[in-house]
């Protein structure tokens, strides 16, 4: 069957969205899974229902019955279900106690069931109907489990809530017979950062869980007063993880440096250490802009210990260790403690921590990311239009993920810069290759996550077949890149760097025992032989059918079997025994039934195992039905149903029990072959995780090539000086913008070196002056994150942090006005940029009296010119700016214009050029804004008036 073919089915027959977002090379796994849980649920209806008291049959007690020479079950006590029932509200009054802060879910069946206060506060929020269980009236909602993932996300991400999900643990005897009481217990805590597989999860974004450790040292706080100089110092440890991933990652940083990391990390949860005093908190939950729910407390590590690194799936050795600071050991411990609480049935092995040195990557401050919306927009806080979201060519979501990763952490080192940079022009300039591994990327799962899931003890045979299939993926990848790495170009050396990191032995050999021992394609013919099986209506409806033929198509296969077999026959020696044994038996039954059709002249019987009645034979009711042949093989009659009849033959019933007898060893065997095959991924933990990265990474370099070629971007030249030559550069997102538009583009230049180190750009409004200053820095981002750049050419030195200040916002929760805002960012870009730096900056001072605002603005550009000495792009509207700097040797003046035609009408010039513009043009923009043109005329008036009285005041000398 056609993997479109299997859609349609799939669709038909499994109403869930989840099919629709899975890769069509594992439908028919996931379609299996699915199908079977839903057969399961149904046929459990079908066991339990009343649906058998609107037909007309001779009843029996079941303690009267007899199968030939066997001794019939016992009843159960009759107020067995009650003591049931008593027995699953305790176990959920004790769990609602023990975690008073979640809301409590528990696995009742084919449910899951909120009680008492959960279920009459929660129930209504989540749009179930609340019910009343049992003669005390206890409140009580629920849901089908396939749904739990719907109702995670209302409570988890929406309700900010914790939720504690109770399992059952069902034990059954030889013949499928449920023991009882079942057990109940909690498995794990669900929280924002705990998430595992939920599908509700951003697939190509990560889950971040953040601790943070203070070290107060010998600083006293004081919460009465401001953060003094010195605690601006004080060191913090951060530690985060993807519990869903694996990835970990670890920073020494400042309170003063604190927001900008955290914007970086962009967590869902934080778990503070209990020394953080109120202050910090509140900043951190504004820079992050997390509810109070989303933070939690834990007790500061008394001492800094490695206890940790016994938790990684490959321990560091001491020297390597002592690599991280106490801070970073302290917060990786709280991270530790806080996801032992919550998962409490699962042993997280995350992947060796990265440490997110300071050193090595550009800076990028909190105003900056947000200013040049390198994630999302500042308007409207949407991906769409932001950086990430315009270059974003990624086919994987690992991909994606570290697309994301390197877009906030930019390299500044040029060894690693040119080695992505080489790693893009092998694909740019080799079209075939590019398009290969293109069509191989889009194949592979996101193994990242399957892998996590099986070192937390999770994981199923699907996904198992998941990895080998992923792993075959990979060779074909290598194959492919290792016909085009024997060139001696810096490109090919490149591409054996990269193929030499992925790692083959281990997965080679889990691949070959997975694919011999998993039956892949036996679980594809079942689906295709099943498609008209499923009845095309919801699960637990009323059915007209007689129930016991439906039990038959439920159960039964054309073997005889009641659930497909996993594993292939020959996975090892004892389950081929076993299945020997096992078709010997089922060709017994086959025989049986021929000759019982034969005897009894009923071609249509049936011997079947009913979970009411035990093994039965099932006969539809015809004239033709031999009575006497009946009873002279003994038989016990059940009853008499309207169109069949049911009775119990010892000969089949010691056959049914050594059959089922069988099949409980054979799915013994299958669980033993698979918890082989689960420590086998296992112990490949590592090379699993390593070839993951490999693969994010080559689908990262293949989207920068793919954004190269579409946008006709080029390379850029990076090196170890202090200039910036961009010839023809334009702004990623603006252009894409205006393109959409039919509108063109108008490119800049940029040239800026040790002579002439900062530009003052003037110009009317809307003529580009803040997009040339965010295409510029944008440029920049892009150069040493290893991606081409939208430019004709461009040579970049290296640099060390991007500072941008641009916009205007008061922060009231704060108590801060606009220019406080606007004070803030300027006095932390002059205090903390360097003489690699890259500062813009536009409109400084424009929040105050016009007099105090050319003040500031002067100043902070003489610092940064004198001081500081980096590389500056300073816009401003304070055109006495360009006299009071006029014979500054490092400051070179540039400027916008606005074209007016003589009819009046008027065009932007967006093209800079040498010299100054002392004309705004505030009032054509106000026009195009919708201003009144009583009072537009009444502006033009005043601003005539005004310029009247300045030259009186300047003299001859004003410059216009």
């Amino acid at each position: 069957m056609s993997p479109t073919s299997l859609m349609l089915v799939a669709r038909k027959y499994v109403r869930t969205s989840v099919l629709q977002r899975l890769p069509r090379s594992s439908l028919p796994i996931c379609y299996h899974r699915i199908r079977r849980e839903i057969l399961l649920q149904r046929f459990r209806y079908l066991s339990t229902s009343n649906c058998y008291a609107a037909k007309r049959v001779t009843k029996r007690q079941v303690k009267e019955l007899v199968q030939g020479q066997l001794e019939g079950e016992a009843l159960l006590p009759a107020d067995k279900d009650e003591l049931r029932k008593e027995s699953l509200t305790q176990v959920v009054k004790n769990y609602m106690k023990k975690f008073s802060n979640c809301v409590v879910l528990t696995r009742v069946g084919n449910f899951y069931e909120l009680y008492f206060e959960h279920a009459s506060t929660y129930g209504p929020l989540l749009d179930l109907r609340v019910a009343y269980k049992g003669k005390d009236g206890v409140p009580m909602a629920g849901f089908q489990y396939m749904y739990l993932d719907k109702y995670l996300k209302k409570l988890v991400q929406d309700l900010d809530k914790h939720v504690a999900v109770c399992e059952e643990f069902p034990e059954h005897d030889i013949n499928g017979k449920l023991q009882t009481p079942i057990l109940r217990k909690v498995t794990r805590v669900v929280t924002p950062g705990t998430l595992i597989d939920e599908e509700f999860m951003i697939q190509d974004r990560n889950n971040f869980l953040l601790a943070i450790y203070l070290d107060t040292g010998s600083v006293k706080l004081d919460e009465q007063t401001s953060i003094p100089a010195k605690v601006r110092s004080q060191s913090v440890g951060l530690a985060w993880i993807d519990i869903s991933t694996g990835e970990f990652y670890v920073q020494n940083a400042t309170r003063a440096g604190l927001s900008s990391a955290l914007l970086r990390i962009g967590a869902s949860e934080v778990v503070l250490s209990d020394n953080i005093p109120s202050e910090m908190h509140e900043e951190i939950s504004l820079s992050l802009g997390l509810k109070n729910e989303r933070f939690a407390s834990l007790p500061a590590p008394s001492s800094a210990n490695a206890t940790w690194n016994e938790r990684l799936d490959q321990p560091f050795t001491t020297e390597q260790q002592s690599r991280f600071s106490a801070q970073e050991v302290a917060a990786s411990q709280i991270l530790f403690d806080y996801v032992d609480k919550h998962l409490l049935e699962f042993k997280l092995k995350p992947r060796q921590p990265q440490q997110k040195e300071q050193h090595d990557i550009m800076a990028i401050d909190r105003s900056s990311v947000r200013g040049l919306e390198l994630l999302q927009t500042a308007k409207d806080g949407l991906g769409k239009g932001s950086l990430l979201n315009t270059i974003r060519r990624t086919v994987t979501k690992g991909g994606g993920r570290l697309l994301r990763e390197r877009l906030i952490y930019p390299s500044i080192i040029p060894k690693v810069i040119e080695h992505r940079l080489d790693l893009v022009s092998a694909f740019v300039n080799t079209p075939t290759l590019h398009t290969a591994i293109i069509v191989q990327l889009r194949s592979l799962f996101d193994i990242s996550r399957i892998v996590q899931k099986f070192s937390l003890n999770r994981g199923d045979a699907e996904e198992m077949l998941c990895l080998a299939n992923t792993f075959l993926k990979v060779k074909e990848i290598l194959q492919i890149l290792e016909q085009h790495s024997q060139q001696t170009t810096a490109e090919g050396q490149a591409l054996k760097r990269l193929i030499s990191q992925v790692v083959t032995d281990g997965p080679q050999l889990m691949t070959e025992q997975i694919r011999s021992s998993i039956d892949e394609q036996g679980l594809i013919n079942l689906l295709t032989r099943d498609e008209g099986e499923l009845p095309d209506e919801d699960v637990g409806a009323e059915d007209d059918s007689e129930p016991v033929e439906a039990n038959a198509k439920v159960n039964l296969d054309k073997n005889g079997r009641e659930d497909p077999w996993i594993m292939r026959r020959n996975a090892s020696r004892e389950l081929s025994s076993l299945h020997a044994q096992l078709d010997a038996l089922i060709q017994q039954r086959d025989e049986l039934q021929g000759r019982l059709r034969e005897q009894l002249s009923s071609p249509k019987l049936i011997l079947k195992y009913d979970n009411r009645y035990g093994h039965v034979c099932h006969a539809p009711r015809t004239r033709s039905f031999n009575e006497s042949a009946l009873q002279n093989l003994g038989a016990n009659p059940i009853g008499i149903l309207k169109t069949s009849r049911l009775f119990h033959l010892t000969e089949w019933t010691n056959l049914g029990r050594q059959t089922d007898t069988l099949k409980y060893d054979v799915r013994t065997e299958e669980s033993k072959i698979f918890q082989r095959l689960r420590q086998l991924v296992i112990d490949n933990l590592v090379p699993l995780r390593q070839n993951a990265s490999v693969m994010d990474e080559l689908d990262l370099v293949t989207s920068f090539a793919t954004l190269a070629n579409e946008e006709a971007w080029v390379r850029p030249t990076i090196t170890t000086n202090i200039s910036h030559n961009i010839v023809g550069g334009r702004h990623p997102t603006v252009k894409i913008g205006l393109q959409e538009k039919g509108l063109s583009f108008v490119t800049n230049d940029l040239h800026l070196d040790r002579h002439k180190r900062a530009w003052l750009i003037t110009g009317p409004n809307m003529a580009g002056k803040s997009t040339f200053l965010r295409q510029s820095a944008l440029i920049t981002i892009l150069a040493q994150v290893g991606c081409y750049v939208p430019a004709e050419y461009a040579e970049i030195g290296i640099v060390d942090r991007v500072f941008s200040r641009i916009g205007a916002a008061d922060d009231l929760f704060r108590s801060q006005s606009t220019f406080m805002v606007e004070m803030l960012e300027t006095a932390a870009i002059l205090r903390d940029a360097t003489e690699r730096s890259f500062v813009i900056m536009d409109e400084v001072g424009r929040g105050t009296a016009p007099e105090d605002g050319t003040a500031v603005a002067y100043a902070s550009l003489h610092h940064l010119c004198h001081i500081n000495k980096c590389r500056v792009l300073f816009a401003t509207h304070f055109h006495e700016l360009a006299d009071l700097t006029d014979g500054w040797e490092q400051l070179a003046q540039y400027c916008t214009d606005l074209y007016e035609e003589q009819t009046g009408s008027f065009t932007f010039v967006h093209k800079l050029r040498p010299g100054v513009n002392r004309k705004s043009h505030a009032l054509r923009v106000a026009g195009l804004a919708g201003l009144p043109q009583e009072a537009l005329g009444v502006a033009q008036e005043m601003l005539d008036r005004v310029k009247v009285q300045t030259r009186k005041q300047l003299g001859p000398s004003r410059k216009d």
